[in-house]
């Protein structure tokens, strides 16, 4: 048995409920946890390291939109509705659904970047570690959503890829997340546990995404597209951005090609 098929079995094993759960809990606790522990041992990243890590997972993050759920949205759609151009069309109307709501988050939930600052007039009334926590939910939900969407489809192999693409994500970021609290002087223990707590958000967005395939496995194909609109206006409005600063635009580049490059080897061998 290989490694793919040795992940896909206990997927495969649960209902479609458990299984999308359990998967987001596996990329967004387990894997942000492991990415986060260093911080006990490194008190410090250089910036242009940081911003490297981060556009890795953005290349990741990308490359998942377009492979893992936006292609086998346009697949399912076509299966449903008979006819690829009307499948396109209301793939693209849940792609600008998702990004429309993620952009309403943005504007109405107070938070704050560790680089671009805080965003929200309300944001001055809260402590700057909540902004932090705030900012991380919601870029993990859609993450979430991805996950137990994929896993709670009938394709535990796809399911397995997108796990452990975003789980691959969810690492660097992480350790960043812990590694810039630090930074802001917070402990060592509260570094972690803030970063691995925000891991937490994916398994909501799990419960929710494979929660709407259980009700009906008609909603698979707008709910992916919904998924990937939401994660392409992170990836473009907040991540993108954050990872050009500090004159490493070219490094950040080069690391979000490494990522793109690194899922959609994942996803062919995978899926």
């Amino acid at each position: 048995m290989d490694l793919v098929s040795a992940l896909a079995a206990p997927l495969a094993a649960l209902p479609p409920f458990w299984a999308g759960v359990s998967a987001s809990v596996f990329a967004g606790v387990v894997m942000t946890g492991l990415g986060a522990a260093p911080v006990f041992f490194i008190q410090r990243i250089n910036p242009s390291v940081q911003n490297a890590m981060l556009a890795f997972a953005a290349g990741v993050m990308l490359a998942a939109t377009f492979f893992s759920l936006l292609l086998p949205a346009l697949d399912a759609a076509e299966i449903g509705l008979g006819s690829r151009s009307s499948a396109a069309g209301g793939v693209i109307a849940a792609l600008l659904v998702g990004a429309l709501l993620m952009h309403l988050a943005h504007g109405l939930v107070p938070h704050e970047h560790f680089q671009k600052g805080r965003e929200n007039a309300d944001a001055s009334r809260l402590s700057r570690i909540w902004l932090f926590v705030a900012a991380i939910a919601i870029h993990n939900f859609p993450e979430g959503l991805a996950v137990g969407l994929a896993a709670a489809s009938n394709d535990p192999v796809a399911g397995v890829g997108v796990m452990l693409g975003i789980g691959l994500q969810n690492m660097p970021e992480g350790l960043a997340v812990a590694v810039a609290l630090r930074g802001e002087g917070y402990s060592q223990g509260r570094s972690f546990l803030v970063a691995f707590l925000s891991g937490v958000v994916e398994p909501l967005g799990g419960l929710v995404g494979a929660g709407a395939i259980v009700m009906s496995a008609a909603l698979l194909p707008w709910a992916l597209a919904f998924a990937a609109g939401a994660m392409l206006f992170i990836i473009s409005s907040e991540v993108i951005p954050e990872t050009h600063r500090h004159g490493s635009e070219r490094g950040a580049t080069a690391s979000l090609f490494g990522g793109f490059v690194v899922m959609l080897f994942l996803d062919v061998t995978l899926g």
